[in-house]
């Protein structure tokens, strides 16, 4: 991948509103592929005292996100199956990466883990649709 669209990918996650609240940063993207990193604050804990399924669940469906449109055109999510392993460690950082496993004519499917300080939280299998429209920010 080339830099400029690197470099579009990465101003567009600092632009977007919802990434921009949840504290999301685009660490790496390229072909079918993208990382992701979000601290893990108090704010994000659940009833449990432990991080919220819905914030981890951000992470993922943006590293997916990134990975499934990098090919250039609009790609958009049909299912995403999550599988929490262990809770977040509290203040870490946590990682997500998304690598394209399967890429056909009108669907993809990806793989995500989501990674704190000390491994696995958790893993998602992904399946995208990709429709015949360019990324928009990357048509600019």
């Amino acid at each position: 991948m080339d830099q400029d669209r690197v470099g579009a990918f990465v101003m567009s996650v600092s632009k977007e509103p919802f990434a921009r609240f949840m504290g999301i940063r685009l660490t790496e993207v390229g072909d079918g592929y993208a990382a992701c990193e979000m601290e893990y604050r108090e704010t994000m804990d659940n009833l449990h005292g432990t991080a919220h399924g819905g914030a981890v669940f951000s992470l993922i469906d943006e590293a997916f996100e990134i990975s499934s449109n990098s090919h250039g055109t609009v790609a958009v999510a049909l299912n995403m199956n999550v599988t929490y392993i262990k809770p977040a460690k509290k203040g870490s950082m946590l990682r997500a990466r998304s690598q394209e496993i399967n890429r056909g004519r009108k669907t993809a499917t990806y793989h995500i883990t989501v990674e704190d300080d000390d491994g696995l939280v958790a893993v998602c299998q992904a399946l995208v649709y990709r429709k015949k429209e360019h990324v928009p920010f990357l048509a600019e």
